[in-house]
């Protein structure tokens, strides 16, 4: 397959006017039929590392149809590779919320990629919960991030952290040695608190400014922690409900685009009607596309919007596509360590990507080479 006449990403050139190849599944030097795409976008398929359910489904429910149907629809967004996140529960459905992870790789009939296992909770801060069920909240414990991973079958690439509880810095150290990355979040962690986590290896920042102290002239906080120390990234909930776009603007201008990751923090409401869902053994409620906790209408629980969605919406609030795409398909790819496959449509890797019109409506999805959503 030769795609041309199309806008081709290119990680250093941004979008460059050149024909795309395909063969044997992988992006090649030279196609095959060609397939003219004026007017389009040509971007790598997304990887999304922090949502948590959509299509009525959630990851924490531990159910290999679930997951299933979750790995369906995300790659009919043009999400090519997932890495869902769970929540604050005991380690018993942890273990379980793993352990299908492990299963769904070995047994998976189809849609994105899984490439990875998100623990967001229990390791966190009553006072920073948010969403998360406190009644499960656990002081840092390397032991038990250890049998979760071995649970996962070393699937497990993130975990948030409340860099001020107990036992925080080895609890990196140790996580680092198990394959995985440490991001802070759900934190009440001061300045100098954060820049000795991030010293100690934590090397991630949970969905910046939610569930962390504010970012000011005096006290900088886990923002100010995390700038500082450049090996650090950031996720951002470009929706245009958890962040100001004003803030989108800043935040890819203060990071730089190869330190900012697109997330959806997305629901198991995500793609569903308005009502009251099921979330993490409390109930959300929707409307449009704002979810809050039912009990408590001015906490956010999460996203409604697919990392696509994100991504059109954070072009929308003045980032370049370019930028856009770097956010939610190179930067994800890397913190993942999938990027020498996955992530960008350079020779030789894996031909995942996405089909965009001129207004950047989802035209065609690939996946292996293969048209699987859309048309072109």
């Amino acid at each position: 397959m030769r795609i041309t006449d199309a806008l081709v990403f290119d990680v250093k050139e941004g979008f460059v006017h050149r024909d795309l190849c395909i063969r044997d599944g992988l992006i090649a030097r030279e196609g095959g039929e060609k397939i003219s795409a004026p007017g389009c976008y040509l971007i790598p398929g997304l990887t999304d590392l922090h949502f948590h359910g959509c299509v009525g489904e959630d990851f924490s429910d531990a159910t290999p149809d679930g997951l299933q149907k979750m790995a369906d629809y995300e790659l009919s967004r043009g999400i090519t590779q997932i890495c869902p996140a769970g929540m604050t529960l005991g380690e018993d459905q942890l273990t379980r919320i793993c352990q299908n992870a492990a299963a769904h790789r070995e047994n998976s009939t189809g849609g994105a990629e899984l490439v990875g296992v998100n623990l967001e909770g229990p390791f966190l801060c009553k006072a920073k919960k948010g969403a998360q069920n406190e009644a499960f909240l656990h002081d840092p414990d390397p032991a038990m991030l250890h049998r979760l991973q071995e649970a996962a079958q070393g699937m497990v690439k993130l975990v948030t952290l409340a860099a001020e509880q107990p036992g925080a810095l080895e609890f990196i150290q140790k996580a680092r040695q198990d394959g995985v990355t440490v991001s802070l979040g759900h934190t009440t962690a001061d300045y100098d608190t954060a820049c000795a986590a991030y010293k100690a290896g934590a090397r991630q920042a949970t969905h910046l400014f939610n569930a962390m102290p504010p970012f000011t002239h005096r006290a900088p906080g886990v923002v100010g922690a995390a700038f500082d120390y450049p090996e650090v990234k950031v996720e951002l909930i470009s929706d245009g409900v958890h962040i100001h776009p004003s803030v989108v603007r800043a935040v890819f201008r203060l990071f730089g685009k190869d330190r900012v990751i697109l997330i959806s923090d997305s629901l198991r409401a995500t793609g569903m009607p308005d009502g009251r869902y099921p979330f993490g053994g409390q109930e959300i409620e929707v409307h449009g596309n704002r979810a809050t906790m039912a009990d408590d209408p001015n906490t956010l629980a999460g996203s409604v919007s697919d990392l696509m969605a994100c991504l059109k919406s954070a072009v929308s609030f003045g980032i370049p596509l370019a930028d856009a795409v770097t956010a939610a398909a190179v930067n994800p790819a890397k913190v993942l360590g999938i990027y020498s496959r996955l992530g960008s449509l350079d020779e030789g890797k894996q031909a995942n990507l996405a089909v965009l019109d001129e207004r950047l409506n989802l035209k065609a999805v690939l996946f292996h080479g293969e048209v699987v959503s859309g048309e072109l």
